[in-house]
């Protein structure tokens, strides 16, 4: 990577277990960039629509050591850093969680970054589903995409089911999962629409209903509503799991 390489906002770089999603349990380097563009009220990243001052970077994986460092915070350190620990703890880490807020809306910066990133760790996309143009030009450098379908009575923001459909249909070109964060008012005919356009695309994508998730590791769904949830999406779809957010549990980031 060059010295003009971009710089970019982020939140905070860190080692940890995946608690959500396909890759549940495994290690992965969390790269966590600033800013979003949807307010969804179950977020638990909050502050993601300003730039902090500052980034948090773990100096030893998974140590918690952390320092803080300006922002923007230039794309070759990140990647020098993560480089660092791959080579100091071989074998460690299974991938890269690149993630947010919305890491989409830095497509310049992931441009430059995740061609480098992937010769270190297979990369994997944690997005909203909604900016599928700028999927587009990140799509040959990632290995999976994990992408979320906002369902209005959950996140309480506005539906985005034909950006959701234009996202998937690009996304299925590498290992996609669908995930669907569900809580006590979510309806049936959300699950049921979020279900078919998932199908439309390929019915073997797998599907994640994610109920919400409490700090202690309560969940916001009845065990009976759950298993309904899943028995809808079961009569499309292939693989439907149910997995609450682990890591939360786990006291894990």
């Amino acid at each position: 990577m060059s010295s003009s390489t971009p710089a970019a906002g982020v939140v905070e770089c860190f080692s940890s277990l995946q608690g959500e999603g396909v890759l549940v349990g495994l290690r992965q380097v969390f790269l966590r960039f600033s800013g979003c563009n949807l307010t969804c009220s179950f977020c638990d990243t909050p502050g993601m629509s300003n730039l902090p001052e500052h980034c948090l970077l773990e100096q030893t994986p998974g140590r918690r050591d952390f320092i803080e460092v300006a922002n923007p915070v230039s794309m070759q350190r990140i990647v020098s850093l993560i480089g660092e620990w791959i080579h100091g703890w071989p074998g460690v880490h299974h991938s890269i969680s690149v993630t947010g807020g919305e890491p989409l809306l830095q497509v310049d910066a992931l441009k430059v970054c995740l061609p480098e990133l992937r010769k270190i760790l297979p990369v994997h996309l944690e997005t909203n589903g909604t900016l599928w143009e700028a999927l587009k030009e990140v799509l040959p450098h990632l290995d999976w995409v994990g992408m979320d379908f906002k369902l209005p009575s959950a996140s309480g923001v506005e539906p985005r089911w034909d950006d959701h459909e234009r996202f998937l249909r690009l996304a299925a070109q590498r290992q996609v999962y669908v995930k669907v964060v569900v809580d006590e008012t979510t309806q049936s005919w959300e699950i049921e629409r979020s279900v078919a356009l998932t199908a439309e695309v390929d019915p073997a994508i797998p599907l994640i209903l994610q109920p919400m998730t409490r700090p202690d590791g309560r969940v916001s769904v009845t065990p009976i509503r759950m298993l309904e949830f899943q028995e809808l999406a079961s009569r499309l779809l292939s693989e439907v799991r149910v997995i609450p957010q682990t890591h939360k549990f786990m006291g894990q980031l």
